[in-house]
């Protein structure tokens, strides 16, 4: 979750140099990036560095990164922009995406795996017309409400363009990719089931011939679960505010799970760093569960801990088969 960022001092001396949507389009400044955390923390898997909103940007959307996140200029508020919106090519508008993904997988070899991602439909629609991050997202919830077909409509459009999007990326060597649908839980039940489900299950579905693991990530959405976990995800990555034992009661074996470690513990000292990472596998067993944070890493974050965090996990005894049936 955000391997690399500003908690990092090698990350930070290149944006010194180059601005965050350069360090994106120029692959070989997002192959350095991708790979501090791997050599800084030695991470398990290496996670392209780009961002969620490069699609957008693709499809005809002005993308500008300020002082307080990301805009979009031109949110879409009509029909007519809808329409206007580019399907675009993932060979030739993001092509430094799949540039990066190959250059890393030559780099690493087969040994280490490669991650890919992109926004959610739902998540990516927030912001799409919105134009920014605002909170509760009301403009997108009022075109839920006022015109449900026409939000359905562009939903679907970003699940097609995002399931091209991901195809590029496994095919330029991605040994995973992870849906972040971020927003999910600003949703009741009933609007993720009738709106944000069905495009996630239609983006998932292009993906699934692809045969790579699809990961799901999910913030503040324990009311979500029944449909999350048909949504076809291999894995359904979520935050702190649920445990992770409830979760492998709830599906069984259907799923594999990520998480779930608050990132804020990664504040605290080494030794509560340690106890909640052992805390944290043993709900699972360490089976079918991807150990990671339930968000990003803080900005304030030391390195130290961040790397205590992931030898932690690493150097974890799992529960014997004896224990875990008692």
């Amino acid at each position: 979750m955000r391997q690399a960022g500003r908690y990092l001092p090698e990350y930070r001396a290149i944006r010194q140099k180059h601005s965050f949507l350069e360090v994106c389009k120029t692959p070989e400044l997002a192959v350095e990036v991708s790979l501090q955390p791997f050599r800084i923390l030695d991470v398990d898997a290496v996670i392209v560095f780009s961002d969620i909103l490069i699609p957008a940007e693709a499809m005809g959307m002005p993308l500008e990164i300020s002082d307080s996140g990301p805009v979009l200029m031109n949110p879409l508020r009509d029909r007519s922009q809808i329409e206007a919106l580019i399907d675009f090519d993932p060979e030739d508008k993001t092509r430094f995406v799949g540039d990066a993904i190959r250059m890393l997988s030559h780099t690493l070899g087969p040994e280490v795996p490669v991650i890919g991602f992109a926004g959610a439909p739902w998540t990516l629609a927030c912001y799409m017309i919105e134009g920014r991050s605002k909170e509760g997202f009301p403009t997108a919830k009022t075109l839920l409400y006022e015109d449900p077909h026409l939000l359905r409509i562009l939903l679907e459009r970003i699940a097609r363009v995002t399931a091209r999007y991901l195809n590029a990326q496994i095919t330029a060597g991605a040994c995973a990719v992870q849906l972040f649908d971020t927003w999910a839980g600003e949703l009741s039940q009933q609007d993720y089931e009738a709106f944000a489900l069905p495009a996630t299950q239609l983006l998932i579905s292009e993906i699934k011939p692809k045969e790579v693991p699809i990961i799901l990530y999910t913030k503040a959405s324990s009311h979500l679960f029944s449909g999350l976990q048909r949504a076809g995800a291999d894995v359904l990555s979520v935050d702190w505010r649920i445990q992770l034992s409830t979760l492998r009661k709830q599906l069984g074996g259907r799923v594999a799970l990520q998480g779930n470690v608050d990132p804020c513990v990664l504040l605290g000292s080494e030794e509560r760093i340690r106890q909640t990472v052992s805390e944290t596998i043993e709900q699972t067993g360490g089976l079918g569960h991807i150990l990671n944070l339930g968000h990003g890493v803080l900005p304030t974050t030391s390195v130290e801990h961040a790397r205590v965090f992931v030898q932690s996990g690493q150097n974890c005894r799992l529960p014997t088969p004896a224990a875990l049936r008692s």
